[in-house]
């Protein structure tokens, strides 16, 4: 009875176990399948970008390429590889950074963030100097290789930059002028140019108050008064009575008189 029991007992967990498994063989298809639908087979990557439609497809190819540049620099960083395989790796990264710009292009036109934007140059982490020109760049041990050297120097040697810090050490008394009236010439030109520059402005001042100096002035009957200038040409006329300086000097006696007398009064 008891090994009966146990024969059907194990039987009865076989079968279930073998449902679990076909459970979850069919999630599992059933995932790949979701997968395959969303990002595309896994397959050879396509030798135009163009000819992707699919932004999650793109973005994953992007990602292989950057996968394959950060391998193949690790594996230039190896000096012992021979001239012909270090020229081969890097001619394969620069193959590889150029199609990745490809495919961040044709990721920005489906509609994907902008990959290109704020990237910065690629630069020697030691000395900070570009590591190639004309699109072309040297990694690893390829900065090594002859005439690949000579090349960084020479560049080193014409562009020299200088930043802010090394500008503001030129910058001393002489470039604000200090000491340019030491020799005398300075003070020389100075005081002719300062010359003819005053005569032209008394000139110029002799002139203005010509035209406006007063000549004449007419009372008429009617109590106005004009003022003429030199050419016989109303300057100035009044509509009401002026008085005379003797009466404008009378008014202002009075005045100090009147004010004295209610000072000294109190």
């Amino acid at each position: 009875f008891l090994a009966s029991g146990a024969r059907t007992c194990g039987k009865s967990n076989l079968k279930m176990a073998r449902n679990q498994e076909k459970a979850q063989a069919m999630l599992n298809r059933f995932l790949q399948y979701k997968k395959d639908q969303m990002y595309g087979n896994k397959g050879k990557r396509p030798a135009f970008a163009s000819e992707c439609d699919n932004l999650l497809q793109a973005e994953r190819w992007r990602r292989q390429i950057i996968k394959e540049v950060s391998r193949e620099v690790t594996e230039i960083q190896n000096g012992s590889l021979g001239e012909h395989r270090i020229r081969d790796l890097n001619d394969h990264i620069n193959k590889l950074l150029r199609e990745k710009k490809h495919w961040e292009r044709q990721i920005k036109l489906l509609g994907g963030p902008d990959y290109q934007r704020g990237v910065p140059n690629i630069r020697d982490g030691r000395s900070g100097r570009p590591m190639g020109s004309n699109g072309y760049f040297y990694f690893g041990a390829a900065k090594d290789l002859p005439g690949v050297r000579e090349l960084f120097e020479k560049k080193a040697l014409e562009a020299i930059k200088r930043n802010r810090g090394d500008l503001h050490k030129l910058v001393d008394a002489q470039y604000y002028g200090y000491g340019d009236e030491d020799d005398g010439i300075l003070t020389k030109v100075e005081a002719k140019v300062e010359e003819k520059a005053r005569k032209r402005a008394v000139r110029k001042w002799t002139e203005t108050n010509k035209k406006a100096k007063v000549r004449k002035v007419d009372v008429t009957y009617d109590g106005t008064s004009s003022t003429t200038g030199k050419d016989g040409e109303v300057l100035l006329k009044a509509h009401v009575p002026l008085p005379s300086d003797e009466a404008i000097q009378a008014a202002i006696l009075a005045k100090k008189k009147a004010e004295l007398i209610a000072k000294f009064a109190k």
